[in-house]
């Protein structure tokens, strides 16, 4: 199911990709929703007491249906961020149009600048395995290195 491999027009990929990252949001939504009083009793209370998932929830508590929006623009706290709105019990009328415009900027921005980053890390592997792992290792370096250093600055 790789983008990459799709033989189709922009807007046919772009569709899909919103297809699929709104099945993911709404399904993380109503799983906060359903089963947040149950989480607190289970083995899953750990997700629901880490840091993530608290941050999760201020934000929610603090910006509402923005702080879902804007979240897509994120890595790693999108799902907290929807389950975090299901499990405050957001209104599906306020919920429902902030995560649209999130999918929608997610999958517009996947389906263009995430493809063509595959395909410029694809080009370079042919040329040279060696210098793509090696373009990979910086990536994976500078990204430690970020969130090392966030870690340290955030009390």
């Amino acid at each position: 199911m790789n983008p990459l491999q799709w033989d189709a027009p922009w807007l046919v990929v772009a569709g899909a990709l919103f297809l699929i990252v709104m099945a993911r949001a709404n399904a993380t939504y109503w799983l906060g929703r359903l089963a947040l009083a149950s989480a607190r009793r289970s083995r899953w209370s750990h997700v629901i007491d880490s840091p993530k998932y608290q941050r999760a929830a201020l934000l929610i508590e603090r910006w509402g249906p923005p702080a879902v929006t804007l979240s897509f623009l994120t890595i790693g706290i999108q799902t907290l961020v929807n389950l975090s709105a299901g499990a405050a019990r957001m209104p599906m009328g306020r919920y429902l149009p902030a995560v649209t415009l999130g999918c929608m900027v997610w999958a517009s921005w996947y389906a263009t600048v995430g493809v063509a980053g595959w395909a410029a890390l694809a080009a370079v592997w042919t040329r040279s395995p060696a210098a793509a792992v090696g373009l990979g290792g910086a990536l994976l370096v500078g990204l430690i290195w970020f969130v090392v250093r966030q870690r340290r600055t955030t009390p």
